[in-house]
């Protein structure tokens, strides 16, 4: 045990000591907040900008459709040609041009209108475009049925279905898909841990090797202690990074929105447009209270508490398998062909994880990915927002994962040990998933 202690100790320091360890601990959180600050300033001004479209009318339809709003504006030409009206477009520097031809029906008027532009353009703004053709198209053909302007006004009704829980809980749209992407960053953070952090143990392993001193300390050591006093050594060094990179970028984070006056929030706008379109609906600030209070409602506690415990389990899991692989090659560019197989599984639980919680965190896909050892951290993490119990996850769901992660943990290191134990001695051959295998029986 005491061994075990000093070889923690020593893989622990040796990490913190390290010259790029320290830059990266310091550097990284000053990078990420760099990025997330430039990309929020960027979709800023990329919103800021507003769309002048010049409109050159010649029909008798849409004289009041195409008015200015807060991000598009129309300008109207009269007594011009469509040359004259393109040269004023390009000249004006405007967004683009409709031209709305003087047809003897609605169906002509709309099929031979054009929207030029100089470039490709906003998808979002072709679509408005369309859908004022579209309502008036559908307006005049309901017309010709018998029916009248008010009436088909009265048509136009925005709704969606209330749906509650059996003990009157409300349950709101797209709040499952919110929760699980919150649960979807926990995984993620697992995911680029184990990457990150699993390849320095794999790392100094191999560097151990190639300078023969690995020879030197198994003599007093027993290869299975070495292992498991490299993985936590490492993932220890790892945990104090992480927690600097948290603590600093929270910090930073704050400074940089203080200092630029930058609004993360991305929902105002929509907000704003869902209440100038209904308002038999409830206000946009009573939507997002109820919003805000279901997020608060989340069990954050239960949250943190199991992905420390998802987190601990799959690191433990595979860093084990990178030791193993780190103990059976003899440099790093041995490893490409035993690498995908690990990330496989990581990658695997991300997409298939979104796709499936997204769709329906209780079925079947969600259900057994989120029980499946190798998937479990992530998935399992995207369903627990939900709570434990009634409406979230089955306690027995939850049990199982976790003890089939503690067995396949044990099951793995006792796998990854007997590679360990024969691979640190080898020494000039690339192995073979063949001759791996035979190792275990040795």
């Amino acid at each position: 045990m005491n061994k075990l202690f000093l070889i923690i100790k020593r893989e622990y320091i040796a990490k913190v000591r390290n010259k790029s360890f320290v830059i990266m601990t310091f550097l990284s959180p000053v990078l990420m907040v760099g990025m997330v600050v430039l990309i929020a300033y960027l979709t800023k001004v990329n919103d800021n900008e507003k769309s002048i479209i010049s409109v050159l009318n010649e029909s008798d339809y849409f004289s009041n459709e195409f008015l200015t709003t807060e991000g598009t504006s129309f300008v109207h030409f009269n007594n011009i040609t469509l040359e004259q009206a393109k040269d004023s477009t390009l000249n004006m520097g405007y967004t683009g041009l409709l031209y709305i031809p003087n047809e003897t029906t609605l169906e002509q008027v709309t099929a031979r209108s054009f929207f030029y532009s100089k470039k490709s353009p906003n998808s979002s703004l072709v679509d408005r475009l369309e859908l004022v053709f579209q309502e008036r198209l559908r307006e005049r053909r309901l017309q010709n049925l018998g029916v009248s302007t008010k009436d088909f006004s009265a048509l136009k009704v925005n709704y969606e279905i209330n749906t509650a829980t059996f003990n009157g809980k409300q349950n709101l749209k797209g709040i499952n898909e919110i929760k699980a992407v919150i649960g979807g960053a926990f995984g993620y953070l697992i995911m680029m841990f184990i990457i990150i952090y699993g390849g320095f143990v794999m790392r100094s392993v191999i560097e151990e090797k190639t300078s023969r001193i690995i020879e030197i300390i198994i003599s007093s050591v027993k290869p299975f202690q070495l292992m498991l006093g490299k993985i936590i050594g490492t993932s220890l060094a790892g945990i104090t990074q992480f927690v600097i990179w948290v603590f600093a970028g929270s910090i930073l984070m704050l400074i940089a929105l203080y200092l630029l006056d930058i609004d993360l929030s991305a929902m105002q706008n929509g907000a704003q447009l869902a209440s100038s379109i209904n308002t038999a609906v409830p206000t946009v600030d009573e939507t997002m209270q109820i919003y805000a209070q279901e997020l608060l409602d989340i069990p954050w506690f239960t949250l943190i508490s199991f992905f420390i415990v998802y987190f601990l389990l799959g690191y433990l899991i595979y860093s084990s398998i990178y030791a193993a692989i780190g103990a059976a090659v003899d440099n790093e560019t041995d490893t490409q062909q035993f690498i995908f197989p690990i990330i496989l599984p990581l990658m695997l639980a991300i997409y298939v994880g979104f796709f499936s919680v997204f769709s329906n965190p209780h079925g079947p896909i969600a259900v057994g990915f989120s029980i499946f050892p190798l998937t479990s951290p992530i998935v399992m993490l995207m369903r627990l927002p939900s709570g434990i119990g009634e409406g979230g996850v089955p306690l027995w769901q939850l049990t199982t994962s976790i003890l089939l992660l503690i067995v396949t943990f044990i099951g793995i290191v006792w796998l990854a040990s007997r590679i360990y134990r024969v691979g640190i001695l080898m020494y000039g051959k690339k192995p073979t998933y063949k001759e791996i295998f035979k190792w275990l029986k040795y």
